[in-house]
């Protein structure tokens, strides 16, 4: 959607990136960062949250106990309902509730596990190359490499058949995608959910060594609803192939249009510049567009101005990771900048649970494709390649390429 200015000139979220660079985040971003840390926006509904566009700022703001992340709350910006709030997760709850749900999926994700995991991320990834340097070219990386890597991975932490990944990538798409109706939403959502419920009661019955088998077990104690099992997986299989597969495919075709840049990872043999390169693909990629939404509990004076209580938030932690004040020279790619501070994960009480595991797919993709594919080169035009304005997470539709 473009933004417009009515009447009152508060323009409308989201905003148009189409017609300007496709790696950065939309011009009016940057103009309201520059008018200020807060100002005002209108969503569909009518209603005017404030959209909050410096680090600073969101940072504060993303670590305040002030600020709710609870969906059902009066005031919440929502995107777009889906009827029945706890149906996606507790990312959308407060705590103690959040706390609670959280702990119990927290070990899988923490960094000695996810360290442990490298070796099998890893031949994961190099068997998928084996497949494109043994097969046909040109070839779309998003089909080929950059969905599967993460769909492996994440089927097989939590206990899902990856023959079924094409069910579970058609409704996740559903979820994530901006003109879906709440009608469509609900029944992506409802459709992943029993079928998630059928894999709990599956584990029920023969438990794995898996996340699912583990949630289970949390529900033969009585400590989780078969419900929320399967809702928790839900989120967990969502997020855990969407958001990477889009930066696999982002990040290559930022770095095929940033030689210098992709010059240097392919040469990297230190882990180090490695990691480096991924939080800084991370800032200036920071792909999930919609913003993190809030809504406040209490006054808040923050910037100069006054967020009443009840009063709904957008942190645009696109334009948040450009901020110059935290940045400089925000919008050039460079590996070599320290950028772990970033936003992308958000930051507090909500930041990504599963950024460890993120991180290190990332690591392992950046640090090995391009490694082993040095001549790696887009197969068509920048112009003709189909970006995703579509969905709250962005990307690529294709990446045609060869080498």
């Amino acid at each position: 959607m473009t933004a417009i200015s009515d009447e009152t000139g508060i323009p409308e979220f989201p905003m148009d990136r189409a017609a300007g660079c496709p790696f950065d985040p939309p011009p009016q971003l940057r103009s309201r960062q520059e008018e200020g840390p807060l100002t005002r926006v209108r969503l569909r509904d009518g209603s005017t949250p404030w959209l909050v566009t410096r680090y600073a700022e969101q940072r504060a703001l993303l670590g305040d106990r002030r600020v709710s992340a609870d969906v059902t709350r009066p005031g919440y910006p929502s995107p777009a309902r889906i009827s029945g709030g706890s149906s996606i997760g507790f990312i959308l709850m407060d705590d103690p509730e959040h706390a609670r749900l959280r702990r119990m999926v927290t070990a899988p994700f923490t960094v000695r596990r996810v360290e442990a995991m490298r070796p099998d991320v890893q031949k994961i990834v190099d068997d998928l190359i084996d497949e494109l340097l043994a097969g046909p070219k040109p070839v779309d990386l998003v089909e080929a490499f950059a969905l599967p890597v993460p769909s492996l991975v994440i089927c097989r932490l939590l206990g899902v058949p990856y023959d079924d990944h094409e069910f579970f990538q058609d409704n996740s798409k559903v979820v994530i995608k901006r003109d879906a109706t709440p009608e469509q939403r609900a029944g992506a959502v409802g459709r992943l959910a029993a079928y998630l419920d059928g894999l709990v009661g599956d584990k029920l019955a023969a438990p794995g060594d898996d996340l699912l088998s583990r949630l289970a077990e949390r529900v033969q104690a009585g400590e989780l609803s078969r419900q929320e099992a399967g809702q928790m997986g839900v989120l967990l299989l969502i997020a855990g192939h969407e958001t990477t597969a889009n930066m696999i495919a982002l990040g290559t075709l930022a770095l095929l249009e940033h030689p210098d840049q992709f010059d240097l990872l392919r040469g990297a043999g230190d882990p180090k510049l490695v990691a480096g390169a991924v939080e800084e693909l991370l800032r200036y990629l920071h792909i999930t567009h919609n913003g993190r939404r809030r809504v406040a509990l209490e006054d808040i004076e923050i910037a100069g101005q006054v967020i009443r209580a009840g009063e709904g938030l957008i942190l645009a932690n696109d334009i948040g990771n450009r901020d110059p004040a935290a940045f400089p020279d925000p919008d050039r790619l460079d590996l070599r900048r320290e950028a772990s501070h970033h936003v992308a994960f958000g930051f507090g009480l909500h930041q990504c649970l599963g950024q460890s595991l993120a991180r290190m797919e990332l690591q392992v993709v950046y640090g090995t494709l391009y490694r082993r594919i040095p001549t790696l080169r887009l197969a068509t035009d920048l112009e003709r390649i189909p970006f995703k304005h579509d969905g709250s997470v962005y990307g690529v539709h294709e990446l045609p390429v060869t080498w």
